[in-house]
């Protein structure tokens, strides 16, 4: 399992994560930097990318679209990015299993 970290994500996560995460990305890295969440959208669904984001916008539109892509949504508000990383670290299994059910769509993350 890849992910794809939005805009709103620090661009050292994929690398700090990279233990459990291997080859995962940050819109960065593919040239999106303030790029809109549809691109966004299209390139993680054509790459079997999963989100991870802050924003609400792609918990709206995966919603709205159902997957690919899946998205994995955090709730945590102004945090830092080893909160974030822990957070991902912490819920493993819970991300493993999400992304094995084929009827989910969203995973929010507290």
């Amino acid at each position: 399992m890849r992910l794809f970290f939005d805009e709103n994500l620090s661009p050292k996560l994929p690398y700090r994560l990279s233990d459990i995460f291997p080859d995962s990305l940050h819109v960065r890295d593919v040239g999106m930097k303030a790029t809109t969440d549809s691109v966004v959208w299209d390139y993680a669904k054509d790459n079997d990318l999963v989100i991870v984001s802050k924003d609400v916008d792609m918990h709206d539109l995966s919603l709205i679209l159902g997957n690919p892509p899946k998205v994995i949504w955090l709730r945590l508000g102004n945090c830092s990015t080893s909160q974030v990383e822990n957070l991902l670290h912490s819920n493993l299994e819970t991300i493993k299993l999400f992304y094995e059910d084929k009827s989910l769509s969203l995973l929010a993350l507290p």
